[in-house]
């Protein structure tokens, strides 16, 4: 009987054994990127005891803390007022003897329609919660894709987390195509599609989600459930952290519903 083979995707060759700490740019401190941050720490420092040479992180948000974030983000009373990228960096470098950046501004392109210098990295995160900034990633990604970098900033692949009210998704795309090994036992994918790819048209025919700030955490819970925005940081980042302990991938992203408790991974090839 013929065997079928597993769908899998390698891990880029350069990251799977860096010279060099990789560069990750994530984008969004809010709900989902301030919990996302502290488990990047968690995955940073478990990389370093594995004898890899770790992230160099930058965090992008213009936001600053309100009385709004403090309770269902990852901002203390004291950090009211604080650009929110500088409070979660300034945090985690003390607490981890890191050297992360903040970015005090939104991550997009200049007004001539070219990419910042400093926005060039490996792995970008995007935790955002508009259509309209997922679109506007999609335009830098594709930009990014035609450049030619050294290979500690060649771009190579974009995880985004996103969420309503008790739902959200993780998807995992590349940003170019990335060689594969030639292998007899997995069938393997050079191409992951980004979230606009397969699913950009029902995102802009959807109801455009209130941008409004909230006012209270009342009025921000009555928006977005308490623990939805910790499960997707978590669920992602152990798909980015498993990418990059064990060099593969069966699943480029998964779905959850935290009002049945369901998820569902996305398999490669699917």
């Amino acid at each position: 009987m013929r065997t079928v083979k597993k769908n899998i995707h390698f891990l880029d060759n350069y990251l799977l054994s860096p010279t060099n700490p990789i560069r990750v740019n994530v984008i969004g401190a809010g709900g989902t990127g301030s919990k996302f941050m502290t488990a990047l720490m968690e995955i940073n420092h478990s990389l370093l005891e594995l004898d890899h040479p770790g992230l160099d992180v930058h965090l992008w948000d213009d936001d600053i803390v309100t009385a709004s974030n403090i309770g269902r983000q990852r901002f203390a009373e004291s950090e009211r007022n604080l650009y929110k990228s500088q409070a979660i960096i300034n945090r985690l470098n003390r607490w981890a003897g890191t050297n992360w950046k903040a970015e005090t501004r939104k991550f997009e392109r200049t007004a001539d329609g070219k990419i910042p210098d400093n926005a060039r990295a490996s792995i970008y995160i995007s935790c955002t919660d508009t259509v309209a900034s997922r679109i506007e990633m999609n335009h830098i990604m594709q930009k990014l894709s035609e450049v030619y970098g050294y290979h500690r900033e060649k771009a190579s692949y974009w995880l985004d987390l996103g969420n309503t009210k008790f739902a959200g998704q993780g998807i995992l795309s590349t940003i170019r195509k990335i060689d594969q090994p030639t292998s007899k036992k997995f069938k393997t994918f050079d191409n992951l599609p980004s979230i606009i790819e397969e699913y950009g048209t029902a995102m802009e025919n959807s109801e455009q989600q209130d941008e409004t700030p909230s006012c209270s955490l009342a009025e921000s819970l009555s928006k977005q459930d308490l623990f939805i925005n910790s499960t997707i940081a978590h669920l992602g980042a152990s798909l980015l952290w498993n990418l990059l302990k064990t060099g593969m991938t069966e699943n480029r992203g998964f779905f959850l519903n935290l009002q049945n408790f369901r998820s569902q991974p996305i398999a490669v090839g699917s």
